[in-house]
């Protein structure tokens, strides 16, 4: 008899252990893979880079040829099915594309923005029709895809929008009044998924055509970085667009721009890791070029903290990443199996997982931000010089913690959907929770404990969880229905949440890879998740601590402290000799190979 394969629920791994049986990491890709892989790297090293001066001065018609090229090798519409012009392929090797291309500075930002949320509205909610007349040539490149959502009043209150709708009185069109800003593609598209309330109520999406009567675009903005991103303002003044252009149900707008939001999250942290490879591996080539005091600066200790911290969080962030991956993946599969279409297994996987899609983008977006910095402190003052890559990166990235959702809307919304799926009995938090708190309250247990491979960190991992059950529930017993207004200690569980994911993903990579290589070749990786883990336990105890300081006190409060301490207690570890490590072999490999 058959048996039905479970996969962990989203946010589930709060509550469960996880085996390393049941993730998926690079190491693994296949040979189909690593072919695509591979094509996006050449892709962006002889088609982008060596134009991107050009790209950036927004030079008529490059970035769209560019686009047309990615189309004609198949990697605008990597998971389009066939039927639509696409490949067809798994979810995963559409993330090896979003991550590899993501090295390409604006060209990645103009593709992402193509692939990703100027394609899927329609190939997700569109008509058979829609999805015939458009999607096939969104896939090829023929057509640029675009989305129209932010307004200058409604940007984290999207819902909020001032842009109407008004059905034209015989019945043929809607009339759309209004303004949109900061859309990416804005000035070439030539298909806009375009958001507006019908009656100034029903919150619906439009496919417009560039061309209709009424639709007319501003000047290219000035940006601080990502300067060869197409950014305009739309505006309607009675723009005429046919009813059937209607995308989705009316009224449903928020459907199609939230659950396309999962997906974008997810695509967005791809993408600024490999923005984030690119960039450690410029910075390591050019520590061991540059010399001062008769010594490459790679000599030094200083340097090698840098750039082993850039390697560290760069690894650990890229085992999240595939891990998620792979459960939507799995998701994807098992709601086909059961009958959904393909758009609704894809949708339905991605908002299974939406929890751990924020965390991606607020984690990756922060590791690319950290990893330029650091790049530009190591260029020293020819990092501020635009003559080196380094510097472009480091403007590029700092749009990334904004779009998608701000990392701090992403904070927030990372700990009120674990709370939702709680409160809708998706997630036993309420059970692990209490039986934290008896713990507390009994004699710690000061046994010797396993002796097994990876048993300390396993139980560190075990310990983080338990201050996020024990924080999160006395926040929710003491605050109850005010808890949604403590942005602050929000904001510290959701830190609590982040580092733990990360730092359970990176040592789930490390136990998969010493049973297919053994331990001697990954002592560099284990290097790094230990390292990772002993700073987690300081960042976990003091955010913690700021959250339970903030509405606990007397005896609950010492018990807390007391509980935090003895959670996030961890061996010591010399992790200055483990950076120089990971550093070595940083210098060996002359980039980031691990």
């Amino acid at each position: 008899m058959e048996t039905t394969k479970t996969v962990i629920k989203g946010g589930e791994w709060i509550i469960k252990e996880v085996s390393a049986d049941e993730i998926f990491i690079p190491e693994q890709f296949n040979e189909e893979q690593i072919m695509v892989r591979d094509m996006c790297t050449q892709f962006v090293d002889t088609e982008v880079l060596p134009v991107a001066d050009r790209i950036d001065k927004l030079e008529p018609g490059l970035m769209p040829s560019l686009l047309e090229k990615a189309g004609a090798l198949g990697l605008l519409g990597i998971t389009v099915p066939e039927a639509y012009g696409g490949l067809g392929k798994d979810f995963v090797t559409s993330v090896i594309v979003a991550e590899y291309l993501g090295a390409g500075y604006s060209f990645s930002v103009a593709n992402a923005a193509h692939s990703g949320i100027g394609t899927l509205p329609i190939l997700y909610f569109g008509t058979e029709a829609q999805k015939q007349k458009y999607v096939t040539k969104l896939a090829t490149g023929e057509f640029k895809g675009s989305y129209g959502l932010t307004e200058p009043n409604s940007g984290s209150d999207a819902l909020s929008a001032k842009t109407t709708a008004k059905l034209s009185a015989d019945g043929k069109h809607y009339i759309i009044n209004g303004q949109k800003c900061w859309i990416t593609n804005g000035g070439f598209a030539d298909v806009y998924t375009v958001f507006a309330k019908i009656d100034g109520e029903q919150f619906t999406a439009f496919i417009i055509e560039r061309g209709t009567e009424g639709f007319t675009q501003g000047p290219e903005e000035h940006k601080m970085g990502i300067k060869g991103s197409s950014t305009v303002q739309l505006y309607f003044q009675d723009c005429k667009v046919p009813v059937e252009n209607v995308l989705g149900e009316i009224g449903k707008g928020h459907i199609i721009a939230f659950n396309i939001l999962n997906i974008g999250r997810l695509k967005l942290g791809s993408a600024t890791i490999g923005g984030a490879r690119r960039a450690l591996s410029e910075s390591v080539q050019y520590a061991k070029a540059r010399e001062q005091f008769k010594l490459p600066i790679v000599k030094f200790g200083a340097i090698r903290h840098k750039l082993a911290e850039m390697a560290i969080r760069l690894w650990v962030g890229e085992s999240a990443l595939y891990r998620v991956s792979y459960n939507i993946d799995e998701q994807e599969q098992i709601l086909m199996a059961a009958g959904k279409t393909l758009s609704e297994s894809l949708l339905g996987a991605a908002e299974e997982y939406a929890i751990e899609c924020a965390i991606l983008k607020v984690f990756g977006s922060e590791v690319l931000d950290f990893v330029v910095d650091e790049g530009v402190q190591i260029h020293g003052g020819n990092g501020y010089s635009d003559e080196y890559a380094i510097s472009k990166a480091y403007r590029d990235s700092r749009i990334n913690r904004i779009y998608e959702g701000t990392n701090e809307i992403n904070r927030l919304l990372t700990v009120d959907m674990v709370l939702k799926r709680a409160m809708k009995g998706k997630l036993d938090l309420m059970g692990p929770a209490m039986n934290v708190q008896k713990e507390l309250m009994s004699i710690p247990d000061f046994g010797v404990g396993e002796d097994t491979p990876f048993a300390k960190e396993k139980e560190a991992i075990a310990n983080f969880k338990k201050c996020i059950l024990m924080v999160a529930g006395a926040a929710v017993q003491k605050l109850m229905m005010t808890l949604n207004k403590e942005q602050e200690i929000l904001m510290n569980i959701a830190d609590m949440s982040i580092i733990t994911y990360h730092a359970e993903s990176a040592l789930l990579r490390l136990e998969k890879l010493t049973a297919m290589k053994g331990e001697a070749a990954v002592a560099v990786q284990a290097d790094i998740v230990r390292t990772y883990i002993y700073d987690a336990a300081d960042a976990i105890n003091k955010a913690g601590k700021d959250a339970v300081n903030a509405f606990a006190e007397g005896d609950e409060l010492r018990m807390m402290n007391i509980g935090l301490k003895r959670f996030t207690k961890v061996d010591a570890f010399n992790s200055k000799e483990a950076r120089r490590r990971i550093c070595a072999q940083l210098v060996a490999d002359d980039g980031y190979k691990l």
